[in-house]
């Protein structure tokens, strides 16, 4: 995927109406609707601050949760304007509709030095169909199209990547962070590169790995995915978690690590528990005595070491996904030592977004890490390699 794309830097936007797509899909309190990390509104802020520093009226746009072409007052983006408007310091308008008159009046009225913010554009189904007709209406209201929804790349919708069929299309300043760091990974990463993957599933992550395994000196794998692998190289589980039909994958993989090279490290130890719960009486065992009633929910110190010491030899390390249920304490540990040896260990560090950006906010090693990327799933599908339709269609570099 060519990832050298035209940013905000490289238009004038001076006078002009700048549709900006973001990513405001913020974690809410469920009983409440109040927003409980306001990390993505934050993250927008460089792009929306630059654009009224060089006289743009800004158009914001972003989805919330998953209406499903419905309007849902409790998936209204009016507590995201009163946000914006409280970290800004100066008013956003909010449209009560996405495409219909009160959003085109908003728009035709809006000024330079003016922001405006449409409802859930998935409040429309045609959103999620890349409906072109709903794409045009979007682009009508703004004469440049801008991106900072890096966790929507993946998505081929109307509002990420329809609407650049109608308007000169760059990327905002997160979107260009994004693909630096994640791209100089594929091509160009300071060695040794190790990368860690963890999480539940094999199947998750099948691309990520064997694209990984031909670009890194190093890949470690932990969470309930390397129980497949082990079970592939003839370990016992236990009641852990596996796909049995990701065996010969797993397989695959492990031959093609040693064709290449790649040192390839799985968990040696296991903290176990016969029963998924935060309290769950719970005990550490080498990976070929997990009792068969048990299952392993994190990775044990041995391996914790192991995969640190990798990590503290590195100059590039990525990391997509944890290695326990680090929700409950008793079984986050291992996440937790891998986060300290990353922050620790001087390399340019990169997260791969949802469970890990969490995980090293949560254990306060946030400030020590180079880039935590905005998408999960988006970074996934990166690093495999695919071609996403939200990068595609932006305007490369000459």
């Amino acid at each position: 995927m060519h990832c050298s794309k035209k940013t905000v830097r490289d238009i004038d936007v001076s006078g002009k109406k700048v549709f900006l797509r973001c990513d405001f899909n913020v974690p809410r309190d469920k009983d409440t609707g109040v927003i409980t990390d306001k990390g993505r509104v934050v993250a927008a802020l460089p792009t929306i601050n630059y654009l009224l520093d060089h006289n743009a009226a800004i158009i914001l746009c972003s989805h919330l949760g998953r209406p499903k072409g419905s309007w849902k007052p409790e998936l209204s983006l009016a507590p995201v304007a009163k946000l914006l408007a409280d970290e800004l310091g100066k008013p956003v308008k909010m449209s009560k509709d996405v495409v219909g008159e009160d959003a085109q009046r908003l728009s035709r009225e809006l000024r330079p030095g003016e922001i405006m913010l449409l409802e859930n554009v998935r409040f429309h189904k045609e959103e999620e169909a890349n409906d072109p007709e709903f794409a045009k209406k979007l682009a009508d209201m703004a004469d440049l199209y801008v991106t900072d929804a890096f966790g929507c790349v993946h998505r081929s919708h109307a509002s990420t990547a329809g609407i650049a069929a109608y308007l000169p299309a760059v990327s905002g300043l997160l979107m260009e962070l994004e693909l630096k760091y994640l791209g100089d990974i594929l091509t160009n990463p300071k060695r040794p590169f190790t990368a860690i993957l963890g999480g539940s599933k094999v199947s998750d992550k099948l691309g990520v790995i064997s694209n990984l395994l031909e670009k890194a000196d190093t890949l470690l794998l932990g969470g309930g995915m390397a129980f497949t692998f082990i079970k592939a190289s003839g370990g016992h589980i236990g009641k852990s978690l596996c796909e049995e039909e990701q065996i010969e994958y797993a397989k695959d993989m492990i031959k093609k690590a040693q064709r290449l090279g790649v040192n390839l490290l799985l968990p040696v130890d296991t903290v176990a528990a016969k029963e998924f719960s935060p309290d769950a009486e719970h005990t550490t065992v080498d990976i070929e005595n997990i009792p068969d009633d048990c299952m392993g929910l994190d990775i044990g110190p041995k391996t914790a070491a192991a995969f640190s010491s990798a990590i503290l030899s590195s100059a590039t390390v990525v990391w997509n996904g944890p290695m326990g249920v680090f929700e409950y304490d008793a079984f986050a540990e291992g996440t937790r030592a891998v986060a300290k040896a990353i922050a620790e260990s001087g390399a340019e560090s990169i997260i791969g977004g949802g469970d890990s950006a969490s995980a090293v906010r949560k254990f306060g090693y946030a400030d020590k890490i180079t880039h935590i990327s905005t998408g999960g799933g988006a970074s996934l599908e990166f690093l495999e390699g695919k071609d996403l339709p939200g990068i595609a269609c932006l305007m490369d570099m000459d």
